[in-house]
């Protein structure tokens, strides 16, 4: 089983990887498609409207998270890489006045986003939880082309046709052909064994096995540099978060108090925290006002990495460029094996899929840097997705705002509370990491929908102003 770093790091804009980036990925695609040859038409027929559905998931909390403004921008031709956060809004504006998409490369079509945006709260798509169908219309209102998306966390789109290729939760089951093709953490810790490598080393392998001119640690750096300039983004801006519910930005405040609490030379025993929640809350408040931001490995769970990264860099002692790459590298193997088997989607199995497979990366990569056999890496991946097993995403009014934001810290502090235990111990312990991942899949399997980022129950429904 092969899922590349790059997949599960993906630069992009908030609020939502799988409501956000996802969906505006789809409409891009769809736009290839309309251009294609691969899809018969009739003789004369051109497609001069387009049409957009959500449903499951996405019609529940797609305005909260930004699902509509995604499409919007998609059908015009942005992507979440390269759109530029702050020419956004005049895009959408623009489309709304003219009733029109323009993306390069096509005539234009006609697009009422009122009329031609559906939000479908009755029909589920039969897939997965975030589906979402686009449709060509000609000048008589005839149905030319329909393709159907799945948006699977992360960032990941799966077409219908191609549902039936992939496993339950969204991984392509597929032979991959690298050195270290290991689908489980009992089979990476016995390659690990057998070959006398760290699991960064096989993950290095195995994606020059697949990219080899793809100039990996320069591709590497750039993560972390996206990263870490959320991070000093997330801890300048000041004012209230976009949404209605006018949650004030924190990081900014709190950072500076930090700061002014460390001149005073006065031991503080809660400095390393204080600040890994900071770092972490700094990402999720850029997240939420739709800045640019790096899945770790969804968007809901982007401060969890970002902030133990930071964290290392800052208080440990004599952290360098490599130490970073072999972070990511790490962290990737194990957010690889969440993600094949079980998922890192808040619309299938709950926050524990996105901020608990989090808190696992990041703790097995900041066991790595500091000197973690292969045993005691996946023992510290283990200890901080165990405990956050059972977790619901039920985000309020829709936005990846509460509890995303404080959240994200808490499970960054998990992280380094899990990678200590694991170091301080020998890697045996009860549990392994593969019946840890088995029991999130299976916890989130029998969790009502309604605790899987749709809004209708938890806090959602339990703060009286919302």
């Amino acid at each position: 089983m092969f899922l590349s770093v790059f997949d599960l790091y993906k630069i992009g804009i908030g609020p939502s990887s799988s409501h956000t980036m996802g969906p505006m990925s789809a409409a891009a695609r769809f736009l290839d498609e309309l251009k294609s040859d691969a899809w018969p038409r009739p003789s004369g027929a051109v497609v001069t409207r387009l049409g957009v559905s959500l449903h499951g998931s996405l019609a529940f909390t797609g305005v909260g998270h930004a699902t509509d403004r995604a499409v919007i921008l998609g059908l015009a031709g942005e992507r979440p890489d390269t759109v530029d956060p702050d020419a956004m809004q005049a895009i959408l504006d623009r489309v709304r006045a003219t009733g029109r998409v323009e993306p390069p490369g096509h005539s234009g079509y006609a697009f009422d986003a009122d009329a031609d945006l559906v939000l479908d709260k009755v029909e589920a798509m039969p897939g997965h939880a975030n589906g979402l169908a686009f449709y060509g219309y000609d000048d008589d209102g005839r149905l030319l082309l329909r393709r159907g998306y799945y948006s699977v966390g992360g960032g990941f789109i799966v077409g219908e046709d191609e549902i039936a290729e992939t496993t339950v939760y969204g991984a392509r089951a597929e032979d991959d052909h690298v050195p270290y093709p290991f689908a489980s953490a009992a089979e990476m810790l016995h390659m690990a064994d057998k070959s006398g490598l760290s699991i960064a080393e096989m993950k290095r392998a195995n994606e020059l096995a697949r990219a080899p001119d793809s100039h990996l640690d320069a591709r590497l750096d750039a993560v972390w540099e996206a990263m870490e300039g959320c991070i000093e983004r997330g801890m300048k801006a000041t004012g209230e978060l976009p949404g209605g519910l006018k949650v004030r930005r924190r990081a900014a405040v709190l950072a500076e108090k930090l700061t002014e609490r460390a001149k005073s030379n006065r031991f503080n025993p809660m400095a390393a925290n204080d600040w890994l929640t900071v770092y972490a809350m700094a990402v999720n408040e850029e997240n939420a006002a739709g800045g640019r931001v790096v899945t770790a490995p969804t968007n809901g769970a982007a401060g969890t990495v970002p902030a133990v990264i930071k964290f290392m860099t800052q208080f440990h002692e004599g952290a360098t460029k490599e130490d970073v790459r072999t972070f990511l590298l790490t962290s990737a193997a194990i957010g690889g094996l969440i993600k094949h088997n079980a998922s890192i989607s808040g619309a299938e199995v709950g926050c524990q899929g996105e901020v608990g497979s989090a808190a696992a990366m990041a703790a097995a990569g900041l066991a790595a840097v500091m000197g973690g056999t292969p045993q005691q890496i996946e023992n510290a991946a283990e200890i901080a997705l165990e405990h956050h097993l059972g977790m619901t995403c039920d985000p309020v009014a829709g936005l990846v705002q509460v509890p995303c934001i404080e959240r994200n810290g808490i499970a960054a502090v998990k992280a380094v509370t899990a990678a200590s235990l694991a170091i301080n111990g020998d890697g045996e312990h009860v549990v392994p990491l593969d019946n840890c991942i088995e029991t999130m899949r299976q916890t989130g399997a029998d969790m009502d929908v309604r605790y899987k980022e749709t809004s209708l129950a938890g806090l959602a429904v339990n703060l009286p102003a919302c």
